[in-house]
């Protein structure tokens, strides 16, 4: 078969690049067929020079979508603990009125508290972020609706509150998840479930489990599978050497989408190079 069979997205670094670079691959991206331009949610380098530039997430999406036409955007992944998820609702159908159908939102408990310490944002221990990501996830589904919503949990209460303009289709929901509890979680509550290539066959039998458990079938839950790169030499890396194969061979292993994970400007050509021969399925 030729050419890629399932999509292909790419997560652009957002340290130490502007927001004018990342528009701009954002735009060659979508020429050359990938299906989404997705981006970090940190707000401090998690490097050594916290000086670095660091582009917002949210900010950054929405100024992509409005500079492209048929690319998806999305966040890869949204830290909970970043924003109240009715805020974040408001702020990702906003982005879906700008450009419909093309809104992803990737979400889990984050792994790096860099940001969230210096800033005064809590940061609880994982099972207690585990219990609101999956309390935010409800929230923002209600809130898609448009309401009026009330809601009383644990850590998240609304009382009547509406929420215009209604995203039309809601954007997918990716749980992302590296852990058994992660894949558990994905199956249990996700559009979607993401996780890294080298935990997937570890993880997928997990994920698979736990679908049939919550009485959802696989169909109705996606599988997005993150791949890094070769940043020493990408010129000879594999996975950009035949990405259309490579694609063809995760998606017989389960995979219902590729993201080619943290690509950063040493990389770019060389995976702009890679989509041109792979014929992608933007």
């Amino acid at each position: 078969m030729p050419g890629a069979p399932i999509p292909v997205g790419v997560n652009l670094t957002t340290i130490r690049v502007t927001g004018a670079w990342w528009i701009e691959q954002a735009r060659r991206l979508e020429a050359v067929g990938f299906s989404t331009a997705w981006s970090w949610d940190h707000f401090i380098s998690r490097g050594t020079k916290k000086t670095d530039p660091m582009l917002e997430c949210w900010t950054l999406l929405t100024a992509a979508a409005v500079s492209t036409e048929r690319l998806k955007v999305g966040s890869f992944v949204f830290n909970v603990m970043n924003h109240h998820p009715a805020v974040l609702a408001r702020m990702v159908a906003t982005l879906a009125d700008l450009a419909p159908g093309r809104v992803e939102l990737g979400i889990g408990i984050g792994g790096d508290p860099t940001a969230q310490l210096a800033y005064g944002i809590e940061w609880p221990e994982p099972p207690e972020r585990v219990a609101r990501l999956e309390e935010a996830v409800q929230v923002l589904r209600l809130m898609f609706t448009g309401g009026p919503v009330s809601f009383a949990g644990r850590f998240f209460t609304l009382n009547d509150a509406y929420a215009f303009p209604v995203p039309t289709p809601a954007p997918r929901i990716t749980i992302g998840g590296e852990s058994p509890a992660g894949a558990r979680l994905g199956a249990r509550i996700g559009d979607a479930w993401t996780c890294s290539g080298p935990t997937f066959d570890a993880r997928y039998p997990v994920f698979l489990e736990a679908l049939a458990a919550a009485g959802r079938r696989r169909e109705d839950v996606q599988v997005l599978v993150a791949l890094d790169v070769d940043r020493a030499e990408p010129e000879r890396d594999p996975l950009l050497a035949d990405l259309a194969g490579s694609a063809a061979s995760w998606a017989e292993r389960g995979a219902d989408e590729l993201v080619l994970h943290w690509v950063r400007p040493p990389e770019l050509e060389m995976v702009i190079a890679a989509g041109e021969r792979a014929e992608l399925r933007g």
